[in-house]
């Protein structure tokens, strides 16, 4: 046990030696031999022991990770060295501000905001939604909602009515027609500056989406392949691309239909972000929110501070 500690210790203090170097390097601006040209990049994509990262200047490189780093995927910010060929090895990984992960599996890392995309057809629903937002709530990663294919609505007002539950609840409800081009200048001006990871269930929409916000991502796909090598595996990973409009989409197969994690009655109660204010507010310390007298969950409800369809998704998916 005491070993592994010191393992640990030790790696930790190496990584962080090499990222103090590197910012020296990099604040003096003296990339000057090949043996102490330490820099940062980002990681594009990664396929087993090989990455692409891209540096500041905007240069791809293939890269190999020294054992004693932790993984790095794509959104990571890396310390790097080159070699030869447009090449070169990762010494360290930056501090991350957040990570997705998928059973239990390293997806995708910095990542600003997840967007749920939902349509009128294939027509959304509510329980559907509800989990994906618990379980980004648990993730601790911003979400927002795309209703997308309004041109299909007979009713918008309508529309609008359902997704109000979900304004009044705090979060951000963008109402699009990639084929009508209904919103979507507006929608691509949300994007600037950040990183996203697009969410959703089969047919909502999201490829046609990916490809209105990238016209070129084929011959994005391909540059991509020719750099890393990675042939056909490349557009079955987890890849990071440069928004035209501004921001970043990292995309991934994989994730874009999120496989729903299984979560304990605690962690579908802290993923209904309007509950928060009333939890532990309850008569009994182990309330569960059900039947109970003097609930303060109920009450809120009562009281319209919860919306009664929220509530009811919350007993759903709790299997009360």
């Amino acid at each position: 046990m005491d070993l592994t500690r010191r393992q640990k210790w030790r790696i930790e203090k190496i990584q962080a030696e090499r990222i103090a170097r590197a910012n020296r390097v990099a604040d003096d601006n003296e990339l000057t031999s090949e043996s102490d040209n330490a820099q940062t990049g980002l990681v594009i994509t990664r396929y087993g022991q090989r990455l692409l990262v891209e540096a500041q200047s905007g240069e791809l490189y293939q890269c190999t990770g020294r054992r004693n780093i932790e993984l790095s995927v794509a959104g990571d910010q890396v310390i790097f060295q080159t070699t030869d060929n447009n090449e070169g090895v990762v010494t360290a990984l930056l501090p991350r501000d957040n990570f997705l992960t998928r059973s239990q599996k390293l997806i995708a890392a910095n990542i600003d905001e997840l967007w749920l995309v939902v349509a009128i057809e294939p027509h959304y629903q509510f329980e559907l939604i509800d989990r994906y937002l618990v379980v980004a709530e648990n993730a601790g990663l911003p979400i927002n909602i795309v209703v997308n294919k309004i041109e299909l609505s007979d009713d918008f007002d309508q529309v609008k009515h359902d997704f109000s539950l979900y304004k009044s609840a705090g979060y951000s409800v963008h109402y699009l027609s990639v084929k009508a081009q209904t919103n979507v200048a507006e929608f691509k001006a949300q994007l600037k500056h950040k990183a996203h990871i697009f969410l959703g269930q089969s047919g909502v929409g999201k490829s046609s989406l990916i490809n209105e916000l990238i016209p070129d991502l084929n011959l994005r796909v391909n540059e991509i392949s020719t750099k890393s090598k990675l042939g056909k595996h490349t557009t079955t990973n987890t890849t990071l691309y440069h928004i035209p409009s501004g921001g970043d989409l990292i995309d991934s197969p994989g994730i874009r239909e999120f496989q729903l994690d299984d979560l304990t009655d605690k962690e579908i109660l802290s993923g209904f972000k309007e509950f928060k204010p009333f939890i532990g507010e309850c008569k009994f310390r182990n309330c569960a929110h059900i039947n109970e007298p003097k609930c303060a969950i109920k009450t809120a409800v009562e009281d319209g501070a919860i919306h009664p369809k929220r509530y009811h998704s919350y007993l759903q998916l709790i299997g009360a």
